[in-house]
């Protein structure tokens, strides 16, 4: 019996080191993978930053690791990042298409879509269309500014009483990205309001959660009833919600008069109906999800993470308020056109957005084709991962890397001064570039004020 076990465990050893994952030849370095695991075991999935972090210390500013047999390499510093997504942008433009996120978005939409005629067409419609009905223009800081009225209201109301911060800047964030996308505005109580952030926060929560990692993971497992299969209800919930707010406006729409970008998208598919194009429904559907998500969760966190610090921080609130009131000088309101008049504030709204870090790894890249970076042979198809956790606090890039100061966007003569490592979406995120910093600063005047 015992010699019968020896040789199975012998066995079961022998078979473990011939399926035993090899890096490829002159790969980047990480802790050796595991048959089947990867390296999950080697991560603490209750909070993997701060072993990716570590790993970081280890290894440089470039290491790899492997979700199951799927290598992915982590880019640890401005240096690297620079040159994989802006020297060499072409040859990391993919985007990996076997990831949780992208089996919920059914590989369609723009912001996780891989490159290709799709993902051009989409993000050039989203450009244009999104500018049209305002986003970066005075007519986007009008609803904004509306939008802060509405919630001052709202605080006056409730005063002496209780809120929720973060389903507050939801509702804010929501109803500003929601004129653009399907023109409706609802009350913070509205139930189709209220659901449909709550359903988005749900699956905020899992695929920032360790279920998510054990999906990529362990492909197998996906088949069974596990906590990432509530992810998918949700979404399907959003998906069909989202197809009655299509349905709703063919219904009222006039063709050629659009009033949003559902009107817009609408009319774009009857162009083209009869020319193989990318325009579908189908596609409608994740394309209202994936910009409305773009546009209210890094906002909706970032302005939390101002609110809490600027609670913890009353001198720099003060310090604000006194900028602002001098520039305003009787004014209601801020305007964005006011920030080169306000080096302090504007140095404030940006170190909360370091500090916040809402997206700690960006958006996923994937190589094109075999490539070369920092000296390491990068194959086709290989994921691609931006460490922003240590770039937003990179010793040298920063001069106050691990605290939250202002004085990191000033320079000596107290203007402002943007650092190149400041990088908070990766190298691009038109959406959140755009609407967070007009609504962020009249943001914090009104609740100073208050």
């Amino acid at each position: 019996m015992l010699g019968s076990l020896i040789l199975v465990w012998t066995c079961i050893f022998f078979v473990f080191l011939l399926i035993r994952i090899q890096r490829p030849k002159n790969f980047p370095p990480g802790p050796p993978p595991l048959p089947l695991f990867g390296n999950l075991l080697h991560v603490n999935m209750a909070n993997p930053l701060k072993d990716f972090e570590r790993f970081a210390e280890q290894y440089g500013k470039i290491f790899s690791l492997y979700t199951g047999s799927r290598p992915a390499v982590f880019l640890n510093s401005f240096e690297v990042i620079k040159e994989a997504l802006v020297t060499k942008a072409q040859d990391f433009s993919g985007r990996p298409q076997d990831f949780m996120i992208n089996h919920l978005s059914e590989n369609k939409g723009v912001v996780l879509a891989d490159y290709g005629p799709c993902w051009k067409d989409h993000r050039r419609f989203a450009l244009m269309t999104l500018r049209n009905f305002g986003l970066g223009k005075q007519s986007m800081e009008e609803r904004i500014l509306e939008e802060i009225s509405h919630l001052v209201a709202d605080l006056d109301k409730n005063a002496g009483g209780t809120v929720n911060p973060q389903n507050m800047f939801h509702n804010v964030a929501s109803n500003v990205i929601g004129l653009v996308l399907f023109g409706s505005r609802f009350d913070y109580n509205n139930k189709f309001l209220q659901q449909y952030i709550k359903i988005i926060t749900e699956i905020s929560k899992i695929i920032n959660g360790p279920w998510n990692m054990i999906y990529d993971t362990l492909p197998l497992l996906r088949i069974l009833p596990l906590p990432f299969k509530k992810a998918f209800d949700h979404a399907k919930k959003l998906k069909n919600m989202n197809l009655c707010l299509i349905n709703e406006h063919k219904s009222t729409r006039v063709p050629g008069e659009p009033r949003d970008l559902i009107d817009c998208y609408l009319d774009e598919l009857n162009k083209r109906k009869n020319d193989g194009s990318t325009f579908s429904e189908d596609q409608l559907i994740i394309y209202i999800l994936d910009l409305h998500f773009a546009g209210t969760d890094t906002t909706s966190n970032t302005f939390f993470t101002a609110f809490l610090y600027l609670m913890t921080h009353p001198e720099i609130q003060a310090k604000c308020q006194k900028e602002i009131d001098e520039v305003l000088e009787g004014k209601d309101h801020a305007s964005y056109e006011d920030r080169h008049n306000m080096p302090y504030t504007l140095a404030v709204i940006h170190e909360v957005q370091r500090v916040a870090n809402t997206v700690p790894l960006g958006v996923f890249h994937c190589t094109t084709k075999d490539t070369m970076l920092m000296g390491y042979s990068i194959p086709k198809g290989t994921v691609i991962i931006t460490n922003l956790t240590t770039i937003l606090k990179e010793e040298g890039q920063w001069k106050f890397p691990h605290e939250f100061n202002p004085d990191n966007f000033l320079n000596e003569q107290g203007q402002f001064e943007k650092p190149e490592a400041f990088i908070p979406f990766s190298t691009a995120n038109f959406l959140n570039e755009q609407a967070w910093p007009r609504s962020l600063r009249p943001l914090c005047h009104s609740l100073s004020v208050r």
